[in-house]
């Protein structure tokens, strides 16, 4: 279990699988926060800033290749994990180029999310 009261963003567009990754993140004992789209994301990040965004790809509006891109745009540096059902390769490569630290595939094994979390949490650079 986690002690850090580290804040985790959950960007994910279908409700269920945000509901059930903030209650395993909360188990971890991390705080979270979640989002039901990149656009909400982004405005959220004027009140408060995440230690680590756990994001979709697969999203309307704003993909998460596109999220990714607006946070580099506005200079905003916080560790992202992605978890999505598309484990293309050109995906997988294109997202770890963007500079998440993680790509899981769903349905996503919480041991591995919650250890991408804790890392990307500890060495957020």
């Amino acid at each position: 279990m986690n002690k850090d009261p580290s804040l985790v963003a959950v960007v994910d567009d279908e409700e269920s699988v945000r509901k059930a990754l903030g209650r395993l993140i909360r188990s971890a004992g991390y705080g979270v926060e979640m989002f039901g789209s990149g656009v909400e994301f982004m405005q959220s990040l004027k009140r408060t800033r995440p230690d680590c965004v756990v994001m979709d790809l697969r999203m309307p509006v704003l993909s998460g290749f596109e999220l990714q891109s607006a946070l580099q745009r506005s200079g905003v540096t916080v560790p992202v994990v992605i978890i999505t059902g598309d484990d293309a390769a050109d995906s997988r490569e294109r997202a770890l180029r963007c500079g998440a630290r993680a790509f899981l595939r769903k349905p996503v094994d919480e041991a591995l999310l919650i250890e991408a979390i804790q890392n990307a949490v500890r060495d957020p650079a």
